[in-house]
């Protein structure tokens, strides 16, 4: 049989409202958790970024962005703001079955309207009112700091694997390449396996000292300035995709695929997927290799560099040439002491007249030699010296001497706008068991020596000239500066020793060098970095910057005020449901209605002061209480002892 609700226990009958309130508090409770739920997401996944496509629509339209954002941003704070009002509302219009006074029945209804009270004598109610109301204005702002995406690099890190030139391991190979290609004694025999790029890669480094521009191109990989000895360790960035042939990789490497093995590191989080983005930077930690340059002017007869370029003899004439024909060639025999009191000798050839003389405004002779240290045989190799000399259109050149001392580094490369730039974060001196990478080094500088002279010009002298000259007023011989001729010397050696270690990595790391394209352990380097991934999406704040924390304190302070109304209605209308202290009362008295209090007050016809000064603040003490009968309403003074209550009281 079934009852009705008149036999349901009083205990368990539902307040009346209680369908609102239960509304009010779950929506403002939803709200909250879903702006403390987004924080968190972004605080524990540290970067959220939405798919790629969602992403490049926000990029392309900022301001759609901006509106659509604002308006989520809004309607959020809206709903909060009236959840708000109407949780006021509801609880004032229970209290005021109770004595309250003026004062605090005005400050009710205005922040049931959405407003505030500036009263100077009651300064803790009007700076509640200004705080609660600005709480309120704050949450658009709040939602829109929250939600809205800011374009940031999304980090992921990189490890892999490279060719370790430091080591025995390597220096044990490269031995073994020489014996290969029968290069049994490095000091006399020079690699012709380097082309143009060791010339393009010290001219680069000189010019760009002086302000010209600083692209050095290898294999198809771009560098700034120089390649500090590095070699690509990024795909999109590894140039050449060509596969080189069978001769083509180690010493013979003459361009094509360098393998590249990198990978992403699993992050905290492999759930989030990683974005394409927008564009993509690595910086990475990988070796590199140097040289300290020292180049001074020397007495050409000094004992310990014996500088000769006075050995010198016609070898061919042509008298009846014609013009732009070879007349006469002089064979020159440059030799110095490089150590144990022994010559080196380099032997030129230029082009001269039939008398053999040359011309010195249109031709240049700038003869060098490298000269392998250590001046004794229980030395070890560790670095070498290059003596040079202008002549004729290099006359600036005095009789030098360049001290190389190559350095192994660990660089910092940044990968970025298709170019590769490294910068030194540490740097050893060479130890005996790399002789033989000193070698090479040594090596190359000496083909680059004898190889940028031509019969009428070399490539070292030009660059010397064209680039001093380009940043120098007037005649070069008039306004000539030593020192920024040896910086630029300097440079250009430079310049070669660090390409020289790139050219080296790139052919044993080409694609067939190693089995499987895969270095062996032994052989190989860590290599450590990040990818950066320009993308729109949200951020984990920093420490020192509490923004999306201030940003849902306005939320915070408004939902705890709701819900505490809310309970506190909640807890009256079940004690008006159980007529508690007599109370029964109808819920069709809206406080916020102008109306609906007019008419309380004409109801209980009360009695209260003018509009003077004493009057109002007599007024605003008073103490009124909501009584009840039938359908009548009205608003009657408190029975004693609510009269009136003193103004330092409220």
């Amino acid at each position: 049989m079934l009852q009705d609700s008149a036999s349901t226990p009083a205990m368990f009958q539902v307040p009346a409202n209680f369908v609102r309130f239960t509304v009010i508090i779950s929506i403002q409770v939803v709200i909250l958790a879903f702006g403390y739920g987004f924080l968190g997401a972004v605080a524990y996944f540290q970067y959220l970024a939405p798919p790629d496509p969602v992403c490049e629509l926000m990029r392309s339209y900022p301001g759609e962005l901006t509106m659509i954002i604002t308006l989520i941003a809004t309607m959020l704070s809206v709903t909060a703001a009236t959840l708000f009002t109407l949780s006021v509302k509801e609880a004032l219009r229970h209290r005021m079955w109770k004595p309250i006074s003026l004062i605090h029945l005005s400050t009710g209804v205005a922040l049931a309207q959405g407003s505030h009270i500036l009263k100077h004598r009651y300064m803790g109610l009007t700076i509640l009112t200004l705080f609660i109301i600005g709480m309120l204005r704050l949450l658009t702002a709040g939602w829109i700091t929250l939600l809205t995406p800011t374009y940031f690099m999304w980090p992921v890190q990189l490890n892999g694997t490279e060719l370790d030139i430091t080591g025995s391991a390597f220096a044990t190979l490269l031995r073994e390449e020489f014996l290969a290609n029968g290069l049994t004694d490095i000091q006399d025999n020079a690699f012709e396996i380097l082309d143009i790029g060791g010339m393009l890669s010290g001219v680069t480094a000189a010019g760009f000292t002086f302000g010209l521009p600083g692209t050095f191109n290898f294999n198809g990989a771009k560098y700034n300035v120089s390649t500090q000895g590095v070699v690509p360790t990024i795909e999109a960035f590894s140039g050449s995709d060509g596969v080189p042939n069978a001769n083509g990789t180690r010493l013979g490497f003459s361009g094509g695929n360098v393998t590249v093995n990198t990978r992403v590191v699993p992050g905290s989080h492999p759930s989030v997927p990683i974005p394409q983005g927008f564009s993509t930077n690595y910086s990475m930690l990988q070796q590199g290799l140097t040289a300290d340059v020292s180049c001074r002017a020397i007495d050409s007869s000094q004992a310990p560099y014996l500088w000769d370029t006075n050995n010198s003899y016609v070898i061919y004439v042509n008298a009846a040439a014609a013009n732009n024909s070879i007349t006469a060639l002089r064979l020159w025999n440059i030799s110095a002491n490089c150590g144990t009191n022994t010559l080196t000798t380099y032997e030129y050839v230029t082009m001269v007249d039939a008398n053999g003389n040359t011309s010195s405004s249109g031709s240049g002779f700038l003869p060098s030699v490298v000269c392998q240290e250590p001046t004794n045989m229980n030395q070890t190799y560790t670095n070498f010296t290059i003596f040079t000399q202008g002549f004729y259109k290099y006359g600036f050149l005095k009789a030098s001497v360049c001290e190389v001392v190559p350095l192994l580094t660990t660089v910092r490369a940044d990968y970025s706008d298709e170019q590769i730039s490294s910068e030194v974060t540490s740097s050893t001196p060479f130890q005996p068991e790399n002789a033989e990478l000193l070698s090479f080094i040594a090596s190359v500088a000496r083909f680059q020596s004898i190889n940028s002279q031509g019969l009428t010009s070399s490539t070292i002298g030009d660059t010397l000239y064209s680039i001093y000259s380009s940043t120098t007023i007037g005649s070069i011989n008039d306004n000539l500066n030593d020192t920024q001729v040896y910086l630029e010397l300097e440079d250009y050696w430079r310049g070669v020793v660090e390409f020289s270690a790139t050219f080296l990595r790139s052919g044993f790391m080409a694609t067939g060098s190693f089995p499987n394209n895969e270095i062996p352990n032994d052989l190989s380097s860590q290599v450590t970095g990040t990818m950066f991934i320009s993308t729109i999406g949200w951020t984990r704040w920093v420490k020192q910057s509490p923004t999306y924390l201030l940003a849902t304190l306005p939320l915070t302070i408004i939902t705890i005020l709701t819900l505490t109304c809310a309970l506190y209605s909640i807890l009256e209308a079940w004690k008006e449901r159980h007529g508690w202290a007599g109370h029964h009362r109808a819920h069709d008295f809206d406080v916020s209605n102008t109306l609906h209090l007019i008419m309380v007050c004409a109801a209980g016809s009360l009695a209260l002061k003018d509009f003077g000064e004493e009057g109002i603040i007599n007024n605003e003490g008073v103490m009124v209480q909501l009584k009840e009968d039938g359908e009548k309403k009205k608003f009657m003074i408190a029975d004693p002892p609510y009269l009136v209550v003193p103004k330092e009281l409220v």
